[in-house]
């Protein structure tokens, strides 16, 4: 039986200095555990592999505008990024895509939201363009990817988190994270399988 066909893009997810470098908001906390894991690395050849073949990489970023945008403080998460929000304002250094990426990033969507398909034209976008098929890489894995994961998939959706592109706080987050996800999303994938996947589309 032939491999149905699918029509795919890439969602990079929070790749920014606030969340990946030791100077960003949540260096502290995702610096040393993302540089260990090597994902940025992986990330990048990813991306660039898919932008190859024809998929849109499309990049979200957490944001703060004055006025607080679409913020609610409705969880502890966000409680404390709107104390914080100044280091979240759309031109601060913080928010920037990180320099390994910068290039990679043609389109750029915002939002004050965990799901990078929340609180913005993003899921309109992509169903504009009849895509069907969700490639996810970011940090962190049991947060923003998880939470994109669950939304785009209840949005019709067919998402994969691309396993070795992800990555969390620790590797013990990270795994528990994609175990989640395998019951609620099609499943997680090798950045190895994803390609295959866009390569047969």
């Amino acid at each position: 039986m032939a491999t149905p066909r699918i029509r795919a893009a890439v969602l990079a997810l929070h790749w920014q200095v606030n969340v990946i470098e030791p100077e960003g908001f949540f260096g502290p906390m995702l610096a040393g555990p993302v540089a260990a894991a090597g994902v940025v690395a992986r990330a990048v050849d990813f991306h660039d592999a898919a932008a190859a073949q024809g998929i849109p990489v499309i990049f979200t970023r957490f944001t703060i505008p004055v006025g607080e945008g679409q913020l609610v403080r409705n969880t502890g998460f966000m409680r404390s990024v709107g104390a914080a929000q100044t280091e979240f304002r759309p031109d601060s250094p913080g928010s920037q895509i990180i320099a390994r990426m910068a290039g990679q990033a043609g389109e750029v969507f915002d939002t004050q939201k965990l799901s990078g398909l929340a609180g913005n034209t993003l899921a309109q976008r992509l169903s504009d363009a009849n895509i069907d098929t969700l490639f996810l890489t970011g940090v962190a894995t049991n947060l923003t990817v998880a939470q994109t994961a669950r939304h785009g998939t209840d949005l019709g959706f067919t998402v994969h988190t691309v396993a070795d592109c992800t990555a969390a706080v620790s590797p013990e987050a990270h795994e528990a994270a994609l175990a989640d996800l395998e019951l609620v999303t099609a499943g997680s994938l090798p950045a190895a399988r994803a390609l295959e996947m866009i390569g047969r589309r």
